[in-house]
């Protein structure tokens, strides 16, 4: 096993999961294998800011290290993440959500992957946690990734990926030197549009620096994510797909269309023909919701496909701009305005 440092990072932004956030806090402090720090970065919400900074202190029992920050840079996830990579000491950084719990396991794992130099990132399996307490009837397990999870057609194991999945994954520091950060303006930024993707834009960016790097999911590294009641209506799915379209035009503006969508094109080619069959079949057979996951899957299709050709043109037109900060391995983070940006689009 790797004995490399690991410091994880969970970027939080509203007091409306101030549970959540330390039942996360709490799930890193119960690991099998220990991290060597967390790191809470507060997305522009001071009154959340010095809440954890309170919470913190009170807890801390000397046995480990719980450092809080603000978020450096604008508004949102990927500018939250980068000010965590410039602040961790570790030589590994592992992403969990706010509103996630890891296994006892989940860093032992990750640690494992690295035992390879080759290795640069790996991420692990996440599962719904439904708020209902049971999956939707008409929700498609291939569909799992519109509410940060694991889907229906990764295969199974630790297995070389394109690309890891944000909310559950690990890289290591030196990753960031050569691929620079999370690119600002492909994911969530603070706005209500369900935006993703960046870490695959990342991970692309990465291998493209570093051809022969190695990315990994192993499937034994699990956290629970949190659905929440509104992520279960279909109205909250159709959104989320359409905005996954929007994100993957971006991807495929940075990195080319080549490797943007490369599995994308086996998934929408083999998983998901094979997932209306299936819930056509359920239907037929009379089972609950088969014919409702069927028309979900060719739902969500249409609407990511929607999303990414008008995606597709405001690109074309100079629209939605992003950039990927150069991040350095210094003990904290700097200001967002000294990072020098490489403005996407330009590869």
């Amino acid at each position: 096993m790797s004995h490399l440092d690991i410091s994880v990072v969970i970027c939080v932004y509203t007091e409306d999961r101030w549970e959540d956030i330390l039942a996360a806090l709490d799930s890193v402090r119960r690991q099998s294998r220990p991290a060597a720090e967390t790191l809470l970065v507060v997305d522009h919400n001071p009154a959340l800011l010095e809440r954890l900074g309170k919470e913190v202190r009170k807890n801390t029992d000397g046995q480990e290290e719980v450092r809080v920050l603000a978020n450096a840079g604008p508004r949102g996830l990927s500018a939250g993440r980068n000010t965590g990579i410039a602040a961790a000491r570790g030589e590994i950084v592992a992403f969990l959500d706010d509103d996630a719990v890891a296994e006892r396991d989940w860093l032992r794992y990750f640690a494992e992957g690295y035992a390879d130099p080759r290795v640069m990132a790996v991420g692990g399996r996440t599962m719904p946690a439904w708020a209902s307490g049971r999956r939707p009837d008409w929700f498609p397990e291939e569909f799992d990734w519109v509410v940060g999870c694991t889907y229906k057609g990764l295969p199974p194991g630790r297995v070389r990926v394109r690309n890891v999945l944000g909310g559950n994954a690990s890289f290591r520091k030196s990753a960031f030197d050569a691929a620079g950060g999370f690119a600002t303006g492909i994911g969530r930024d603070g706005d209500k549009r369900p935006l993703g993707c960046e870490e695959t834009e990342l991970c692309i960016r990465l291998t493209q620096a570093l051809p022969e790097a190695v990315l990994l999911i192993d499937d034994r590294s699990v956290i629970h994510h949190k659905v929440p009641a509104v992520r279960e209506r279909f109205g909250y799915f159709r959104t989320r797909a359409y905005a996954e379209g929007l994100s993957k035009a971006l991807v495929a503006r940075s990195v080319g269309a080549g490797k943007g969508l490369e599995s994308e094109r086996r998934y929408t080619t083999r998983v998901l023909p094979a997932g209306v069959a299936r819930g056509l079949r359920d239907a037929a057979l009379g089972r609950p919701g088969g014919a409702g996951r069927a028309g979900a899957i060719v739902a969500g299709v249409a609407a990511a496909a929607g999303g990414y050709v008008l995606g597709s043109i405001r690109a074309r037109r100079g629209v939605g701009a992003f950039s990927v900060p150069v991040l350095a391995s210094v003990p904290g983070p700097r200001p967002a305005s000294d990072r020098p940006p490489v403005r996407g689009g330009t590869r």
